[in-house]
């Protein structure tokens, strides 16, 4: 029984490494679909989360040159200012299951929880720049972030958030040293921010 209990956590770090892996390939695929379009640099980031998951046990190993790391703290202030914007729905009253598959490895790898949460801030800014009729395909982040300002949908102050917020996660996707408290800070902000989100989505026309 003990070794069944143990297997779970890697299976389900296994199963967000195929999901991590399998949803940068397929954006990646629809960049490349176009003729027009060029292997530009968004397609090679894709490119690169998409191998990142499977290097984990490597970057573990390595000590990174320069220190590069994605400090607790850093996160802290980052989930401040996003409260300061409103971009943190209200916590819940009871504690709830974990609703997103980044919560359930978080303990396990700190990493790769991030790169998840990364995922799912980005499928979220993808819906609410459809919503507002602006072209999605070959537009990188920080892009789709300054024309969903531009068309009000965000404010600066929350474009602003986002954009550091998700700038911390990229270095977290890139195998930077994350600090363990970040397990918890994801399986705490994570879901407040998906939801502050979704609440943005539904409520744009």
């Amino acid at each position: 029984m003990a070794n069944d209990d143990n297997s779970k956590p890697s299976e389900q770090i296994k199963r967000l490494r195929q999901f991590v892996t399998l949803g940068a390939l397929a954006l990646a695929l629809v960049h490349l679909m176009w003729p027009t379009l060029a292997v530009d640099a968004i397609t090679l980031a894709l490119l690169v989360i998409a191998i990142v998951p499977w290097l984990a046990p490597i970057f573990k190993s390595l000590e990174l040159p320069g220190g590069w790391k994605v400090e607790f703290q850093e996160l802290q202030k980052a989930a401040e200012r996003a409260e300061q914007a409103g971009l943190l729905s209200s916590p819940p009253q009871l504690a709830t299951e974990a609703n997103y598959t980044f919560q359930r490895v978080a303990d396990q790898d700190p990493n790769l929880a991030l790169a998840g949460l990364r995922i799912e801030i980005e499928q979220r800014l993808v819906a609410l720049a459809e919503k507002r009729g602006i072209e999605v395909r070959g537009r990188g982040l920080g892009q789709l972030l300054r024309l969903l300002s531009e068309r009000g949908a965000l404010g600066q102050q929350e474009r602003s958030v986002l954009a550091d917020l998700t700038g911390l996660l990229n270095s977290a996707v890139h195998g930077a040293t994350v600090d363990r408290r970040a397990a918890d800070w994801a399986i705490e902000i994570g879901p407040r921010l998906l939801r502050a989100l979704d609440e943005l989505v539904a409520g744009s026309s």
